[in-house]
């Protein structure tokens, strides 16, 4: 808190002084603004309790006024909150709290007026770790600049004089740069810098002066400036700020103007983004290590990034297979992979034969993609050796003693975990007997140092404890060349992980969690966690949330919420689905029987059951179906069917099959056949809910089902507007407060940057809700947001986004390219402009013009993944484009195996591409990262790149708008 002024006053102090706040924020019909803060007087943070402020309206502003009475040397923290007719909290500020501190001398019946402005999420960016650590660090080290406190000035209080106190937030400023503000009088130097008011540092990017100015003075204009020991000038934009006084009230001689941030063209950064797995390095065995990311840090900063974005990097290993390579199913959502260990850095005296072993074992995991099962064996056989050889030597160590007190309460648990899964065979849990269901007396037996097996928990809290220092090895090296090392917080944990383990309540393991139908997936997704019990996890205000953010803090400055819609709402499906068609979104307000009886809507059997009849069996199946309908099928009325009891879930359906197929009973083919039969069992239109039979939800494009088309025409119309009701009208506001609950939980529990993966069928109510929670969100150009585009335009992009020309959920910038001729002829046409035929590879040309298209955009960040980043050279293309994709959402067993097909070693050499890179990002207006003892490389007139002649025009004179232009800052 900063030190209050000491005001020199000729008069005696009284113990009682007024406090008045004043804000201005625009509110909707039936809301008011409260402050609130940690004192009593303000309702000690209950917002009931706070006080009530009163509206007015000042030119075009509407102003929330309201006053306090305090004693002298009051000092205490304050938000404002916005509060429906009841006073429950409709939505409250983002970042640091206001703070008031009472200047010594004030006299009796002295007020004293704190004018603040609303403070949004995107005012507290600047303080996330992301920012406040790594990209500003430079700025602000001791031999840029000191925290020099205040000029405290004397102010002896006369009749028509006010002392007055300019703050303002400065996040980025160069050495021997100092900030003014300059207005229309004498005392700010009738805009002349040079005779401007100087502000004073007093730290955490805080800047202050003060000044006494007469009533006549009023009303004042002014602005903030930067001004060097050059004497240049950098005046903030926007309009000028504004500071009066009402002539009719003449008790306020103290006014301290709370400014928000200077108003700058705002700060863009680039990033690359590659999975952990996929990294490839001299010295890795097999697969990307933690350790690697040293090295691909030097190639960013080298190419002119500021963020190296990785997947989720959490232990995985419930099957012990290949499956296992999906990595947002976690093991547990504490514990590192193994998978990521670099074991030649286990120890400094590793044995010569365990030292050829790892040789070895390099050339024979040296493949073009990742070998999952068997680099993981090999490194954990590795792992055990060094292990035997040094345990004593490090779980003694004070540094491990160190890590195991900060982490055992979820190490415990996973190293427990570990061992039954591998003593049983299986992370099945019903088979574990005893142990099936977790207590800490179970847990204390399973990791006494008295058991048996003690020696396996030691091996996994040894592992556990070198992934740590590696990965903080690498963490702190990314801060300080300027990088930051941003993670990746998946949406759900497998079913049969540490977390459902230890901590059942919190989870609807009857439930399975996915996606509707969308750009990924026509039939939907259903990656199989079970969905969050939200009202079991908010009873300890979502404790096990903030752990894990908590926890991913320690390594990572910023951080990707995975499927940012389930902070909304899920998309939940019966835990004996397969696919993720037929589910219900949780929270929504269903569709009641009394509702939609007044419809005229009532028979809800015919309507929630499979609408199977003959001519379907017929028409699907041909001369087979009476053999599927004796299988699978009963006939309940005359050419009416129904699932048999063994067969009516997909699950069952699954089941069933494999016990035809081993049995030589199929005349078709497995897959052809499930495919039907799981299309007859999705023919619905209405949902039962299991939990409440009256209550039903439609199933998601209903009107493609022949359920639907046989009914009548008022039925279909009722049902239409029904299903546009549900799932786009009458959960916006539920769902707006279910994030408004669950989100701000995790923005608090840390402080890295979060950034909200908000792609699919998204509500109306998101966006708004990202905004005012200073969530960045995420733009796809192939996925745009606007119904009428067909691509996204990145040079309209609002700037709280990071944009990307494709993802590891979509095929690479090469393989989208060449997949479908006729898109890539409009691509070519309507957006890069040009009436020629297009190239039917990715050349270079192509990739450098998107690239340079969403490096020029207004996002605050542009991030690629590296396999588009190497299309920029032609030497980088030579393998199939295709086998550059990460990740296929239609397979939900999909192998994640990809590996880059050149050394994290060779790109570090490449000065070309570097060039290429670092080029583009400078020339879009992008701040850089410096270099360490490196002159900046000279500036080409525009940036270059081979070209292989196909003439393609300046992305910043496509569509209209000139990407060239600063981003206008009201």
């Amino acid at each position: 808190m900063v030190n209050p002024p000491r005001l020199v006053s000729g008069n005696k102090s009284v113990n009682s002084v007024k406090i008045s706040f004043r804000v201005p924020y625009f509110t909707q019909w039936g809301e008011s603004l409260v402050v609130c803060g940690s004192v009593p007087v303000l309702g000690s943070w209950n917002v009931k309790k706070g006080v009530l402020l009163s509206p007015f309206h000042e030119g075009s502003e509407l102003i929330w006024s309201g006053s306090i009475t305090v004693p002298k040397g009051f000092q205490c923290e304050y938000s404002y909150f916005v509060v429906d007719d009841k006073r429950n909290i409709v939505r409250w500020e983002m970042g640091k709290k206001h703070q008031v501190a009472i200047p010594e001398g004030v006299q009796s019946g002295q007020e004293i007026e704190f004018r603040d402005l609303w403070q949004t999420g995107s005012d507290a960016l600047p303080f996330r770790s992301a920012f406040r650590d790594v990209i500003f660090r430079q700025s602000w080290d001791s031999s840029t600049i000191t925290t020099t406190g205040v000029n405290h000035i004397t102010f002896e209080p006369e009749a028509e004089s006010i002392f007055i106190q300019f703050k303002i937030f400065c996040p980025t400023i160069e050495k021997d740069t100092s900030i003014y503000v300059i207005g229309s009088n004498m005392k700010l130097g009738q805009w002349k810098v040079e005779n401007g008011l100087k502000l004073s540092y007093v730290g955490e990017f805080v800047w202050l002066a003060e000044c006494v100015m007469q009533r006549s003075d009023f009303p004042i204009r002014y602005r903030y400036c930067k001004y060097d020991r050059s004497g240049n000038a950098s005046i903030e934009n926007g309009p000028n700020r504004e500071v009066s006084i009402n002539s009719s009230r003449r008790e306020a001689k103290y006014i301290f103007l709370s400014d928000g941030m200077i108003r700058e063209t705002p700060w863009r950064g680039a990033g690359v983004a590659i999975p952990m797995f996929s990294i490839r390095s001299e010295s890795d065995l097999g697969v990307g290590e933690f350790l690697d990311l040293k090295l691909l840090v030097d190639w960013a900063v080298a190419s002119g990034f500021h963020l190296v974005q990785l997947l989720p990097i959490n232990d995985t290993s419930v099957h012990q297979m290949w499956w296992d390579s999906y990595p947002y199913s976690s093991l547990s959502v504490f514990a590192l992979h193994p998978l990521y260990l670099r074991v030649q850095a286990l120890s400094e005296n590793i044995p010569e034969e365990i030292k050829q072993e790892i040789e070895k074992a390099k050339q024979q995991l040296d493949a073009k993609d990742v070998d999952y099962e068997a680099t993981l064996s090999t490194k954990l056989s590795i792992a055990k050796k060094v292990f035997n050889q040094e345990k004593d030597l490090i779980l003694n160590s004070s540094s491990f003693q160190e890590f195991f007190s900060e982490n055992e309460g979820w190490l415990k648990p996973y190293a427990a975990f570990c061992f039954l899964r591998d003593f049983f065979e299986t992370s099945e849990r019903s088979q574990w007997g005893s142990f099936a269901n977790y207590s800490e007396d179970k847990l204390e037996k399973l990791v006494s140092k008295e058991s048996l097996h003690y020696e396996i928990i030691r091996f996994h809290y040894y592992v556990q404890y070198h992934l740590h220092l590696q990965l903080s090895e690498a963490s702190e090296y990314a801060r300080k060349k300027g990088v930051i090392l941003k993670g990746d917080l998946p949406i759900g944990v497998d079913r049969n992980s540490v977390d459902t383990w230890v901590y059942p309540n919190l989870f609807r393991m009857n439930t399975s969690t996915g996606a509707p139908p969308d750009y990924f997936d026509k039939n939907g997704q259903n990656w199989g966690f079970p969905t969050y019990n939200w009202e079991e996890m908010s009873k300890d205000n979502y404790g096990w949330w903030r752990a894990r953010l908590t926890q991913m803090g320690k390594y990572f400055t910023a951080y990707r919420i995975d499927h940012i819609l389930g902070f909304f709402r899920i998309w939940e499906l019966p835990e004996h689905a397969v696919t993720g068609l037929v589910g219900k979104f949780r929270p929504s307000i269903p569709l009641s029987q009394e509702e939609l009886e007044r419809e005229g809507i009532w028979d809800f059997n015919r309507l929630s059951r499979p609408y199977i009849r003959q001519e379907t069996l017929q028409e699907k199946f041909g001369s087979a179906w009476t053999f599927l309908a004796t299988t699978f099928l009963n006939e309940y009325e005359k050419n009416c069917y129904e699932f048999k009891e063994d067969s009516n879930t997909e699950k069952k359906i699954v089941s069933k099959l494999k016990t035809s197929a081993e049995s030589s009973l199929l005349l078709e083919s497995e897959d052809k056949i499930r495919r039907s039969l799981f299309d007859l069992l999705q023919n619905i239109v209405l949902i039962r809910d299991p939990e409440n039979p009256k209550d039903f939800y439609p199933r998601f494009n209903l009107e493609d089902t022949s359920s639907f088309q046989a009914l009548d025409d008022h039925s279909k119309n009722v049902l239409k507007r029904l299903y546009y009701d549900y799932y786009f009208q009458r959960q916006e506001n539920l769902w707006r407060q279910n994030a408004l609950k669950t989100l701000p939980a995790l923005l608090n529990s840390s402080e890295m940057l979060a950034c909200g993966e908000d792609l699919g069928l998204i509500p109306s109510c998101v966006h708004p809700v990202m905004q005012e929670l200073g969530l960045v969100g995420l733009r796809i150009q192939r996925m745009p947001n606007e119904s009428d585009l067909e691509f996204g335009i990145p040079s309209k992009y609002s700037y709280m986004t990071v944009c990307a020309p494709s993802c590891h959920d979509c095929s690479t910038l090469r393989a989208w390219w060449e997949e479908d001729e006729e898109r890539r002829q409009r691509f070519f046409k309507n957006v890069m402009e040009s009436d020629e035929l297009p190239p039917d590879q990715c050349v270079p040309e192509v990739a450098h013009y998107i690239i340079r298209q969403h490096i020029e955009s207004p996002s605050m960040w542009a991030i690629f993944p590296l396999q588009d980043l190497l299309a920029l050279k032609e030497e980088y293309t030579a393998r199939p484009a295709t086998e550059e994709t990460i990740n296929d959402p239609t397979n939900p067993k999909h192998y994640w195996r990809y590996r880059t097909h050149v050394t994290l070693e060779s790109l570090n050499k490449d000065n070309d591409l570097q060039t290429i890179i670092k080029d583009l990002v400078r020339w879009g207006g992008r701040s850089i990262p410096p270099e360490e003892s490196q002159v900046e490389d000279a500036v080409s007139e525009k940036p270059q790149f081979v070209s292989t002649g196909v003439k393609i025009r300046n992305p910043s004179e496509s569509n209209g708008v000139s990407l060239k232009d600063p981003l206008s800052v009201s």
